[in-house]
């Protein structure tokens, strides 16, 4: 039985899934999407998510030169740790959680493994939110605060429509 083990194993040994995670890590912050079997994404989505956040996180330089080591300790790709710093993070940083999306894609002919997309959510500007919807949803934050502007205007036409109907 598996009680408390919560670890996907993928059928590999420690050191094989840690370096298949890795390489899909360091893939999917290089090229933002990538196409394999739902379970690494499922895997993968538990791996990347942590480094995401710890890139997110503004604080002192001493800090984030501690933050980069230990995104390197996990992806050992030079390239893939700047492009999550530089690139990623800071367009994630207001977003609470949840920067990658899992998409099925159907069976592979082959094997009949079970395909599946894996993206970063900000990234895909067909799929979300595109730049100018994002840029109108921002000034709207929640539904109380238009309501309350439209109360005020109902309030005001309200009144005048009470003096329309005394005036008749």
């Amino acid at each position: 039985m598996r009680h408390g083990d919560k670890v996907k194993n993928l059928s590999r040994t420690k050191s094989h899934r840690d370096a298949l995670l890795s390489n899909l890590a360091s893939q999917l912050i290089s090229h933002k999407r990538i196409v394999t079997t739902i379970a690494k994404a499922k895997a993968l989505r538990t791996y990347v998510e942590p480094l995401i956040t710890k890139s997110t996180k503004g604080q002192s330089k001493e800090q984030v030169t501690h933050q980069y080591r230990i995104v390197f300790s996990y992806l050992q790709d030079k390239e893939a740790v700047k492009e999550l710093f530089t690139v990623v993070g800071p367009k994630v940083a207001g977003r609470p959680g949840g920067y990658t999306r899992v998409i099925k894609l159907g069976r592979r002919p082959g094997d009949n493994a079970e395909k599946a997309l894996i993206e970063l959510v900000d990234f895909n500007e067909i799929y979300g939110k595109g730049k100018d919807e994002g840029k109108a949803a921002a000034g709207k934050r929640t539904r109380r605060a238009g309501g309350s502007k439209k109360k005020a205007d109902t309030s005001k036409t309200g009144e005048t429509g009470k003096e329309d109907k005394g005036a008749e």
